[in-house]
């Protein structure tokens, strides 16, 4: 049963009760430090391979791997639908941060791809999940979804509105694309992970710096159109191509020149230089574009985390899966600072710099305890600023 939502007595009273002694003495109170508490991510069972598409079109695997670094990718079949990745990946984002459902208080689904416009993706990932009382909303803005996620979810959080959030990156272009066009049915796959944020008064903020921008005069290099019909009564709509339109070199000239320049950015806001960054996850869209993008920013590749090979481009979802992948296997561990960046259709991208602090629960017992020790060990942040 749901309860009645808090007055703002109730939220006065609560937020006094976890002041400090200073704070009601008659200092300000503190504000909120945000951390990533959680990482989830699930993709379809159904694997195409770029055998598979040789069926297709005019391809090859070898033809495919050497121009995108792709060799597999997941795809929906039958009713699979968003939201049910979206839920999968967010039960596996709530094992992971040892919490339940009913925990959270605010839901944001990045999603391009939605099977309804509306309910939204997150009103059926809510009574999914059990969090009754949470609030949420979609949004879309393609592969750099998920950090604008995270920085709006940031934002919620800092001001103490909300305590937790779970913000989920899910996309199915496998309907939406021309599967007999081979620039564009060899990139794209299915998935979708999610992240789970908390607010601690007081605490840390982990969320260092964020970098969001947009650049709409060249939205129509990258286009996915929702076919729909006017009122029988008035002029018809013209038809549009409602499978994905991408001018691959011009994105790769937006991306390969603007990305750079936004990690530049954050990095500069938060007083670190790039060999302070222990890992550099970037949107997995394309192994060229990654290979520029370190390349001028001279970021060794063993710092760089890459899977696109297994998953494709999955738009919103990439760069949490890859990030979940990362923690699962003991790479990315407690105290590592981490960049991430998406970019893509609006054109937009969007850059965010965060020290991961989290011990994954999923994980085996021994790297469990390794990752307590190195949370353990971890020392206050300084910064030049924030």
């Amino acid at each position: 049963m749901s309860m009645p939502p808090k007055s703002s007595d109730e939220y006065s009273a609560n937020e006094q009760n976890g002041r400090s002694a200073k704070d009601q003495s008659g200092f300000a109170p503190a504000g909120y430090g945000v951390s990533m508490a959680g990482i989830g991510a699930y993709v379809p069972k159904r694997c195409i391979t770029n055998d598979d598409i040789a069926t297709l079109v005019e391809t090859s695997d070898d033809w495919i791997q050497t121009r995108t670094g792709i060799r597999t990718r997941h795809v929906v079949s039958g009713d699979e639908s968003v939201a049910d990745l979206a839920i999968e990946a967010a039960h596996q984002a709530l094992a992971s941060a040892g919490m339940q459902g009913s925990e959270i208080e605010l839901i944001i689904v990045a999603s391009s791809t939605p099977d309804t416009i509306y309910p939204a993706v997150a009103c059926q990932v809510q009574t999914a999940i059990g969090a009754s009382n949470a609030a949420g909303f979609d949004m879309a803005l393609a592969c750099s979804g998920f950090v604008y996620g995270l920085v709006i979810a940031q934002q919620f959080l800092k001001t103490g509105m909300h305590k937790t959030a779970l913000v989920i990156g899910a996309d199915i272009h496998s309907r939406y694309t021309n599967w007999h066009d081979r620039n564009t049915c060899i990139l794209f796959g299915d998935g979708a992970g999610a992240a789970i944020l908390k607010a601690e008064l007081g605490g840390e903020d982990n969320i260092l710096a964020n970098d969001l921008h947009l650049d709409g005069s060249k939205g129509m290099e990258l286009t996915l159109f929702t076919q729909a019909e006017n009122c029988p009564l008035v002029e018809p709509k013209t038809p549009v191509n409602d499978y994905v339109y991408m001018n691959g070199r011009e994105v790769f000239k937006f991306a390969v020149g603007v990305v750079p320049k936004s990690i530049q950015q954050v990095l500069d806001r938060s007083g670190l230089s790039i060999e302070d960054v222990d890992h550099v996850v970037l949107h997995q869209a394309n192994i060229r574009i990654m290979q520029a993008m370190s390349e001028k920013l001279n970021i060794p590749e063993d710092r760089l985390i890459v899977n696109l090979d297994k998953y494709g481009n999955t738009s919103a979802a990439s760069i949490p899966i890859a990030l979940n992948e990362a923690v699962l296997n003991g790479r990315v561990k407690p105290g590592d600072l981490l960049v991430m960046c998406g970019f893509g259709a609006g054109l937009a991208w969007g850059t965010t710099i965060i020290r991961w602090t989290a011990v994954d629960q999923r994980c085996p017992q021994a790297l469990k305890d390794e990752m307590q020790k190195k949370q353990d060990a971890m020392k206050p942040l300084e910064l030049v600023s924030r």
